[in-house]
């Protein structure tokens, strides 16, 4: 038995603009993306989801006739005032303050790291205890941190440890 985290599609936001909990809606490759994600997924499983469109709709695509089980602890991280800003227009001072320890310094209005890890490592045991496999249609955010977490890496290092994708799927096994 498995535990399945699923990365969203690709989100129809230009590139370069900073996002987290904002509700982007999905690009036009979504129904090829969900597809490849789909191949890689068992037929019946317990489903949870990010609310946020990008993973809801996904979870929904895939499991239509699915109890989706919506967890507020799967959103994104809040990136508070920088929300929808482009990173270049976001003021060095705070940006730089932030990127030196993004672990620890929470974005102006939003959360750290550190917040997203709590609360999703929080919901990632509240599922494993249950001892059936599920899938988890979340963030990059939220599955590099149950990454860190199940193998033990700082949160400092997870970045560069675990390149996540959209629409990727990571395959963990239930303990």
């Amino acid at each position: 038995m498995e535990i399945y985290l699923i990365r969203h599609t690709t989100p129809a936001i230009a590139t370069g603009i900073c996002y987290g909990q904002a509700d982007i809606e999905v690009a036009e490759s979504f129904k090829e993306e969900a597809a490849h994600i789909q191949e890689q997924l068992p037929n019946e499983i317990i489903c949870y989801s990010s609310p946020l469109k990008r993973c809801s709709q996904l979870a929904k695509h895939i499991y239509p006739n699915a109890a989706i089980v919506y967890a507020d602890e799967l959103k994104e991280m809040y990136f508070g005032e920088w929300e929808l800003q482009s990173w270049d227009h976001i003021p060095n001072e705070p940006l730089n303050v932030w990127m030196k320890d993004f672990v620890n310094v929470r974005v102006p209005g939003g959360e750290n790291y550190l917040d997203l890890y709590s609360r999703t490592i929080s919901f990632y045991n509240q599922v494993i205890i249950k001892n059936q496999p599920a899938a988890i249609f979340t963030h990059s955010g939220n599955i590099r941190s149950i990454l860190s977490y199940t193998n033990k890496v700082p949160l400092e290092e997870s970045f560069s440890k675990f390149k996540i994708g959209y629409g990727e799927v990571v395959k963990l096994p239930l303990r």
